[in-house]
């Protein structure tokens, strides 16, 4: 297992081309093709100095750090900085922020889901950044009849294929290529310096441009001619891109069953129980009919979703007039701190690392805290 394979993982369940333009999102620290040794990663929202010593007392590999540990351009990379911290300590660094925020069963679902919505929607939809390259390629080749199953088998072991929950996907037509060898060639199929016409399958299948490098290295090893013929092609998606059975985008909003005082029990009992409390704006009894979640900072989204017709709002922070406006707009606004909101999701995100890759150890790290504590008394 190499660390461009958890790169295309994480790519899978929450695309880097959702995230937000202004964002620093993928693999921030490491080498795509170096191995990922052993294969252990931890799984953070920050990746402070307390959780990269986790990670080397866990003998992890890999950090997948939720916030992007580097964001701001680094001048200087010196002690006792993060950034020399984290050069130093041998760990690959990767982030999805705002792109796991976007996918469906990242962030603003597992906010969504426990509070019990239903009829869910994106609050803003995805727009698809050009800022991030790590959308998906059409690799297009020929290959002889009788080499297009051993071709396959390697492109799909390279990490080719997978569209979805699907694996080991290609479409193949049958047809004939030409070919003419000049003086020098060694053509594996008929002679040099006379064209040559060979039965050949046209094999299409799609891979994470993260992985490029290594199923180009697996098509020519694996493919009987001297120069195989093969196009790399960037897929364009238009419109609203699909999720993993949901729509994609910021935020969510949706129906709920129940009152206001239903949806602070469920906040109080998923996250408050273990944070030690909740920040409450606007009235706190009430029928609630339309609820909004924004996992961390709420922002200019908020109005959004009262303008939305959200009665109710699930957030980790938001500024303080904000705060005023909703509550003068009879809408309840309920704020767990800022990591709080989005550290629900990490558990679920776990199991799907897990299931994307077999024989990864995936563990959530111990001393990730929101930086806030709630004190009474």
């Amino acid at each position: 297992m190499r660390v461009g394979d958890l790169c295309a993982a994480m790519d899978r369940l929450a695309p880097l081309r959702l995230a937000e333009s202004w964002d620093n999102v993928g693999l921030l620290v490491g080498d795509e093709a170096e191995d990922l040794t052993p294969a252990r990663v931890l799984l953070t929202i920050d990746a402070t100095a307390a959780v990269i010593d986790e990670a080397i007392e866990a003998k992890c590999a890999a950090i997948v750090a939720y916030h992007p540990p580097l964001f701001a351009s680094t001048k200087r990379v010196v002690a006792p900085s993060l950034a020399y911290r984290l050069s130093r300590s041998g760990l690959s660094v990767y982030s999805p922020h705002t792109a796991l925020d976007a996918a469906s069963g990242g962030t603003n679902d597992a906010l969504a889901d426990l509070v019990g919505m239903s009829d869910r929607r994106p609050l803003r939809a995805a727009v698809e950044s050009a800022g991030h390259e790590a959308g998906s390629l059409r690799l297009v080749t020929f290959v002889p009849v009788e080499a297009a199953d051993r071709v396959a088998e390697a492109l799909f072991a390279a990490g080719a294929g997978r569209i979805g929950a699907y694996r080991e996907c290609s479409f193949r037509g049958l047809g004939e290529g030409t070919f003419f060898g000049e003086e020098g060639t060694a053509p594996r199929v008929g002679q040099a310096q006379r064209r040559e016409t060979v039965r050949e399958v046209k094999l299409e299948t799609t891979l994470p441009e993260s992985l490029a490098v290594a199923v180009v290295q697996a098509l020519r090893a694996a493919h009987p001619y001297e120069e195989p013929a093969f196009d790399l092609l960037r897929r364009q998606n238009v419109g609203a891109t699909p999720g993993h059975g949901g729509a994609v985008g910021q935020g969510r909003i949706g129906t709920v069953a129940g009152d206001r005082r239903d949806v602070l029990a469920r906040v109080q009992e998923g996250i408050a129980r273990g944070t030690g409390g909740l920040l409450v704006a606007g009235p706190r009894e009430g029928a609630a009919t339309t609820i909004a979640v924004l996992a961390g900072s709420a922002g200019e989204l908020l109005h959004e979703a009262l303008d939305q017709g959200a009665d109710v709002v699930l957030t980790g922070e938001v500024r303080h007039h904000d705060a005023l406006a909703a509550a003068a707009r009879g809408a309840t606004v309920i704020c767990t701190l800022h990591s709080n909101s989005e550290r629900l999701a990490l558990p679920s995100l776990a199991d799907r690392l897990r299931d994307e890759l077999p024989g990864l150890e995936v563990l959530q790290s111990r001393r990730d805290a929101d930086p806030f504590a709630f004190v009474l008394g």
